[in-house]
């Protein structure tokens, strides 16, 4: 299964380097497009979701590191600002 990065930058303007074990990140997400917080985290939500499904759907078991690194996006939303935009910066593959 071909895994991939996505970088983004938080409204802080600290930058990170995010995991997901399928491109289907890439139907979620632009490089260079910004966000609003929250429909930027529903979006991941859903992206890694799917993305942990087809792990589970091959393999047998779901995805803890998509899951873990839902978490982690989950609680850097957190200490954002409200109203604060992210931006994917990037894809790596």
């Amino acid at each position: 299964m071909p895994e991939m990065r996505f970088h983004v930058r938080w409204p802080d303007g600290r930058r990170e380097a995010c995991y997901s074990p399928s491109l289907v990140v890439k139907e979620f997400f632009a490089p260079g497009e910004s966000y609003p917080l929250d429909d930027f985290v529903e979006k991941t939500r859903t992206a890694l979701t799917i993305a942990s499904d087809r792990v589970r759907e091959k393999y047998g078991f779901s995805c803890s590191a998509a899951l873990d690194q839902l978490a982690r996006i989950e609680a850097a939303a957190e200490r954002q600002a409200p109203g604060g935009h992210v931006t994917v910066e990037a894809f790596e593959p």
